[in-house]
């Protein structure tokens, strides 16, 4: 095997990790039985499958038999695909630990910049068709249809019992109908039961094949599926931190994958930009205080966005004398105490009546009697992101140029297209060494195999 090919890397890389630390289960055999495979073993086949874009056990125990370079890894051995698969479903959480292990190999590397971060989301499908995901929208909405349908063909069941048909044909129609009432009604049946499991259980959904997987917003084109997280670091495009979630959207997500990254990186602050379905208060709160930096644009959400009306910032907020100036010049103050719009979360409602009564720019503000703007009771932090966004603006360009590079690699490169396994916890680890796979690939092709060969065995 020469000296360049990457499964000389993998065989270094494995052999320099402590696996029992890492949380890998039977790393040390027991004193009586037959042992079975050692986990670096099994470790280094997944890492060269995932590496290679095979991800079937049944296919990585193929590749045991007839391909030179796994033959050369796995030293001969050829362990079945129940085996291969058991291993990683037993071993899904360590295989994030091992993620980090290479990133922190990369980082003494100085493949990370350790100053920028860009954070973006993705949905990758489920093991869930489409048709076995249920919603409480969408069994209020079937169940309306099937009631609709139900009352329209025992009416007619009813009409042909008072005409009593007794022509050619008339019994077979009677029994047909028959049928499809029975089986609406079996079908009803079933959906009302997963109704009652939704409202039991308090979830807004319930997926039948995998029960963790959710749907997805229409506009991912992900029907049922999960949402992938990842923090890349914008000097090399490496993964710094990745995660997967059950989540819909990405609201509330950022500190978590940004300060995860940040630690593992090993840096007291750093910069972190991401789209703006990442605004929401708490979140950049709290991402700028666990050292995060956070650079989130504003959406333009609201009634009076949607209506063309002027936006809310058009209103310019002194913090001083506590108002707003609106574009017509009128000051509006608080009105009121604070209101609760989400847990911990509070706004302050500002306006003036009378000034909005005679206002000739009061057809572009509003359409009712006066225009109200309300404000965060700490919306100081998004004041200051405000800031930071209007000196760097470019920094969103940045934003896409480094994300996007590696969610384009998994999803077409490494045709990571949909999962393989079910549950959450099982799909973390397949993203995991999803993830792991897309780091060592690009990090070969910055500084190559020997030097990461070396590193692995310092």
């Amino acid at each position: 095997m020469c000296e360049n090919n990457p499964v000389r890397f993998i065989d270094a890389f494995v052999d320099g990790l402590d696996l029992d630390a890492l949380g890998f289960k039977r790393v040390k055999p027991k004193a009586t039985g037959r042992p079975g495979y050692d986990p670096s073993d099994m470790l280094k086949l997944y890492i060269y499958g995932y590496l290679n874009r095979v991800r079937s056990s049944r296919r990585l125990e193929a590749e045991t038999h007839r391909n030179l370079e796994v033959i050369w890894l796995m030293r001969q051995l050829k362990p079945d695909f129940k085996t291969i698969a058991d291993f990683r479903k037993a071993n899904r959480t360590a295989f994030r630990e091992v993620f980090r292990s290479f990133v922190r190999l990369c980082r003494e590397l100085d493949l990370y910049g350790r100053e920028l971060l860009a954070v973006d989301g993705t949905r990758i499908k489920a093991v869930n068709n489409k048709d076995r995901n249920f919603t409480k929208a969408s069994l209020k909405r079937d169940l309306a249809r099937l009631d609709e349908r139900l009352e329209r063909y025992l009416k007619d069941m009813s009409e042909a019992d008072t005409r009593d048909d007794d022509g050619p044909g008339g019994d077979a129609s009677a029994k047909k109908l028959t049928e499809k009432i029975e089986t609406m009604k079996a079908r009803r049946e079933r959906l009302a039961g997963y109704q009652k499991t939704l409202e039991e259980t308090g979830e807004d959904q319930l997926s039948l094949t995998d029960p963790d997987a959710r749907a997805m917003e229409r506009n991912t084109r992900v029907g049922v599926g999960y949402n992938i997280q990842i923090a890349v670091d914008a000097k090399h495009k490496l993964i710094a931190e990745q995660q997967v979630h059950n989540k819909v959207s990405d609201l509330g997500l950022l500190t978590e994958t940004a300060d995860a990254a940040r630690k593992t990186l090993g840096v007291e602050t750093l910069d972190v930009v991401a789209d703006k379905g990442y605004f929401v208060i708490e979140d950049v709160e709290a991402c700028e205080a666990a050292g995060a930096i956070p650079f989130v644009p504003k959406p333009q959400r609201g009634s009076a966005a949607s209506k063309g009306f002027f936006v809310k910032d058009r209103f310019r907020y002194d913090a001083k004398a506590n108002h707003y100036t609106c574009p017509g010049g009128q000051e509006l103050t608080q009105q009121g105490g604070k209101r609760v719009v989400r847990k911990g979360v509070h706004v302050i409602g500002y306006q003036n009546r009378r000034a909005c009564k005679n206002c000739p720019l009061k057809a572009s503000c509003t359409d009712a009697a006066f225009r109200k703007v309300t404000r965060y009771e700490r919306e100081e932090v998004l004041d200051r992101m405000a800031e930071r966004l209007a000196d760097r603006p470019e920094i969103l360009d940045a934003r896409r140029e480094t994300v996007e590079h590696p969610f384009g690699s998994i999803k077409q490169w490494m045709g990571q297209g949909a999962f393989l396994m079910k549950r959450l916890d099982n799909v973390r680890g397949e993203f995991s060494l999803t993830a792991l796979a897309y780091n060592i690939r690009r990090a070969i092709t910055l500084v190559g195999i020997p030097t990461l060969i070396d590193a692995a065995r310092a």
